[in-house]
């Protein structure tokens, strides 16, 4: 912990400098108590009668979002979510979450979930993935049955969470319990949840086989369950805990597998475990078209001061800025803050009380600015976020694809820059090979009509 009176400078895991008041009494209440400051109860939600004609003015409906989307969300046949049969509880959460329109991902996706198909779907960051399968596998679930009917896996604590939320918003109107059980957090805590009536569970591979192989998390009548990020989860580190958890459940479940990516081991996981799947690509091509990437060719010494200058010029809402390393994550973010940018920090080393707290304030816009690691390359999903910066190159055209995919969400229009050192020349050149793509020289002036 640091603190320097004059420049008014404090950091308190991930937090870094404070030029408000309010701020600096979360801190202060954060480091004295470890607990988040009292919360204002919500507001008791509103009951509508499904059966009521004018059901949908009754809806408390966010604003429209009028900014341009390219056709990666647009290019669709013109279905709409009550084409697909849903329940109109069901339709009043997906109306009130804003969802307008099906993404194409979605529009494929959700009538074959509903006919109880495998799927194996790719599709492109940022398109609606996790709408195609949250709002099928909800109209499927019984409320009164009071098994555990669907299972969903997801590669990080913060992107369980983040999937939880969508669940729970879009169920507001259904009898449902949701429970969300990841590492880091007391396993006292989802043992007590996980003895109530459950329907869905959401979670991270690791903690979900602990509770598996205990007995308190009994999936052996469930017959859905989902992969997010399924290339990561069938990566080394996971598929022992995912295939546990597949070999608890009924060899009649549904199994539906997610991703941008789709490396060459999904397919001898497919072969053992989905043969007849249907199979749905919606990637004609690898970027978003949303999305405008260009590149800095710097001196490694100069990398902060030409982060200072894209700051100071760039039209930032909220902006990713991703290191290689732990170390570089908390420096850089350090310098940031000195320079007059107050920000975030965030990686896996840090307590996941700390790393919880700075997701959900950089989601709510307490901060415009974020430093991180690779673990916010995956699904998080930040509306208002218009520019990723790479201040150290990824390694892998995976790792670039996923993080530029932080931006541009949902069709908006987003920017990429890319700071590029003699050592990456190579590797650039390989990123674009692989994702078929053009990462262009930045230019002495950036259109603002590119990103916002």
């Amino acid at each position: 912990m640091e603190y320097r009176q004059r420049g008014g400078y404090r950091d308190y895991q991930g937090y870094g400098q404070r030029n408000y008041r309010n701020n600096y009494r979360r801190n202060d209440y954060y480091n004295n108590n470890d607990q988040p400051p009292p919360q204002v109860k919500p507001k008791p939600r509103v009951e509508i009668d499904e059966s009521d004609p004018n059901w949908k003015e009754k809806l408390s409906v966010p604003k429209k979002d009028t900014r341009q989307q390219t056709d990666d969300v647009t290019n669709t046949k013109g279905s709409d979510f009550e084409t697909f049969s849903l329940s109109r509880r069901l339709l009043m959460g997906i109306f009130e979450l804003g969802f307008e329109k099906p993404s194409p991902v979605q529009e494929e996706a959700i009538p074959l979930v509903l006919m109880g198909k495998s799927l194996l779907a790719r599709a492109k960051n940022g398109t609606g993935k996790t709408g195609a399968f949250a709002i099928p596998t909800l109209q499927r679930v019984d409320p009164n049955d009071q098994n555990i009917q669907v299972l969903v896996l997801l590669p990080t604590r913060e992107l369980a969470l983040q999937t939880a939320k969508v669940y729970k918003d879009l169920s507001k109107h259904l009898n449902l319990e949701i429970v969300t059980s990841t590492g880091g957090t007391e396993l006292k805590d989802d043992i007590i949840r996980l003895r109530r009536a459950v329907q869905i569970v959401i979670g991270t591979p690791g903690r979900l086989q602990d509770l598996a192989n205990q007995g308190i998390l009994k999936i052996q009548q469930c017959k859905m369950i989902v992969l997010d990020e399924a290339d990561k989860l069938l990566s080394p580190d996971f598929l022992p805990a995912v295939e546990t958890l597949l070999d608890f459940m009924p060899e009649d479940r549904q199994l539906l597998l997610f991703s941008a990516t789709f490396p060459s081991a999904i397919k001898s996981f497919k072969e053992r475990w989905i043969p007849d799947c249907k199979i749905l690509n919606l990637m004609d091509e690898l970027t978003l078209k949303g999305v405008s990437q260009y590149y800095a060719f710097v001196d490694e010494g100069q990398k902060v001061h030409c982060l200072y200058a894209l700051l100071r010029k760039l039209q930032i809402n909220q902006c990713i800025i991703f290191c290689n390393s732990v170390n570089r994550v908390e420096l850089l973010s350090r310098k940031i803050t000195r320079l007059g940018f107050p920000t975030y920090y965030i990686h896996g080393q840090m307590g996941q009380k700390h790393r919880n707290r700075i997701f959900h304030n950089f989601r709510e816009g307490e901060c415009r600015f974020l430093v991180c690691t690779d673990i916010f390359t995956r699904g998080i999903d930040i509306r208002n976020l218009n520019v990723v910066i790479n201040f150290d190159f990824p390694r892998s055209a995976n790792t670039y694809l996923h993080r530029i995919g932080r931006s541009g969400r949902f069709g908006h229009l987003g920017l990429a820059v890319n700071f590029i050192t003699n050592e990456d020349r190579i590797n650039l050149c390989k990123i674009e090979t692989e994702l078929n793509t053009e990462i262009m020289a930045i230019p002495a002036k950036i259109d603002t009509s590119l990103y916002t």
